[in-house]
């Protein structure tokens, strides 16, 4: 036994020296370039897990299952951001709602009352500089009847000139109705296309009379196709005229109240600056003392787009949290598969440091082994979570009557989730490759 640790001893203070016994070349150093030490580290690393595919396989598993779902909750959070925001782009440009509110009286509140005027939209539209437009609202319900066909459209209402403007909508054909429309409360209408369908079917609106309460009203437009809001509610099947013709003709009121101004702010930066000169002017005009509530609610649609968004947001990095525990399991794994490795490669390292490799390059190359793996499996789990991430997509599409949600594919999260991936690697592999550099060659080349 003594004579076989001698001899041992002997070929690796030869291995040392760069020449073998008996043979007439030097053994090949490993004090080569960075690059040919790169290329011959990752040469060894494939090799090295080449030779165990199963183990490897199963190693990489538990990357490959956190990337996947870190990857389908990332992306799906992203769709109903993506929905959430396109719900609240359809609904106009930098919007502004001012409801009516509740008064007072003898110190009884009496709840919702017609507070606000159209003379209120004028002025804010005049006397407000963050203002863009704005467009005064009565609602109507009712049916709409042309020759022998009638549809009970979702929505009838009476809007102001700028109306479009403040919806960011566009018409497919015809025109919108004027302001001379409005002050003569004329019998003019503008109809989505859910309405042509129903009732003109392939004829041309444009110029036909359609009638409301046996009131006939002549189409001059057709709106562009908005589709489904969030709800499952069809947009264009709409019916929009005059606010005035609507309070006049349909409601035979002669008072200026309205349900509803819509308010579009000049950008949307300019959104809270606005929302405050209406909450000011409204103050003014409606004489409300210093310190008592407004007969009157301001909401910024872009603020709840917000706090929607940051709802969202929070839930999906709550659930990406979650999924990612089964990475932190999947580093676990390749730490132990490559202590495994270095306790069965003992031998060979040794032999590799009496030849020339220093300790760097034993803990490089067990590092990259580690990274190979942990990377692998990253871009695989990428690859399923984009799949599932469609899949479950498509799935609630085919549920849901509402708006479509929307196929995100974010390259961010791919890139994170390959750096992940690498993080993970260097984190659980470093220590097994640093105890692989610190073993000693002499005894290294004594292990059986």
């Amino acid at each position: 036994m003594l004579r076989t640790r001698n001899s041992i001893d002997r070929l690796a203070v030869t291995f040392r020296s760069g020449r073998v016994a008996g043979v007439g070349f030097p053994i090949p150093s490993y004090r080569r370039g960075a690059f040919m030490d790169s290329l011959i580290t990752l040469r060894i690393a494939l090799r090295a897990l080449g030779k165990n595919k199963m183990r490897a396989g199963l190693t990489v598993l538990g990357v490959v299952i956190g990337i996947a779902a870190v990857t389908t909750m990332v992306s799906l959070g992203q769709s109903a951001s993506g929905l959430v925001q396109g719900q609240f782009e359809n609904l106009g440009t930098n919007v502004i709602v001012v409801f009516p509110g509740s008064r007072r009286r003898e110190g009884v509140r009496e709840g919702l009352v017609p507070t606000l005027t159209a003379r209120d939209a004028e002025a804010i539209t005049r006397e407000c500089p963050s203002v863009l437009a704005t467009s005064p609202i009565v609602g109507f319900q009712g049916q709409v009847i042309y020759g022998n066909a009638n549809a009970s459209p979702r929505e009838i209402s009476g809007v102001g000139a700028d109306h479009l403007v403040v919806r960011n909508w566009n018409l497919r054909t015809g025109g919108f109705f004027t302001e001379r429309d409005i002050a003569g409360a004329n019998k003019v209408c503008v109809i989505g296309q859910s309405l042509v369908a129903k009732l003109f079917q392939t004829a041309n609106p444009v110029g036909e009379k359609v009638r409301i309460r046996n009131i006939p009203f002549t189409v001059i437009g057709v709106l562009e196709r908005k589709g489904a809001n969030m709800v499952g509610e069809d947009q264009d099947n709409v019916v929009l005229m005059p606010y005035t013709t609507v309070r006049k003709r349909l409601f035979g009121s002669e008072f200026d109240n309205v349900n509803v101004v819509l308010v579009s702010a000049r950008s949307l930066p300019l959104g809270p600056q606005a929302q405050q000169e209406i909450t000011q002017l409204l103050m003014e005009r409606h004489r409300i003392p210093p310190g008592e509530a407004a007969d009157f609610t301001v909401q910024d649609t872009a603020e709840i787009a917000k706090v929607l968004g940051t709802i969202t947001g929070t839930l999906t990095l709550m659930l990406s949290a979650i999924a990612a525990i089964s990475l932190l399991v999947g580093g676990v794994g390749i730490m132990n598969i490559m202590l495994v490795s270095v306790t069965e490669r003992t031998r060979e390292i040794g032999i590799r440091m009496a030849v020339g490799a220093r300790s760097g390059d034993i803990l490089r190359q067990f590092l990259v082994e580690a990274v190979m793996l942990s990377c692998i499996g990253g871009i695989i789990g990428f690859l399923l979570g984009m799949g599932a991430s469609l899949g479950v997509t498509s799935l609630i599409n085919s549920f849901t009557s509402g708006t479509k949600w929307p196929v995100v594919i974010s390259l961010p999260a791919a890139g994170v989730a390959f750096l992940f991936a690498a993080a993970v690697g260097v984190f659980f592999g470093y220590y097994p490759a640093r105890r692989a550099s610190q073993l000693d060659p002499i005894d290294a080349l004594r292990y059986e």
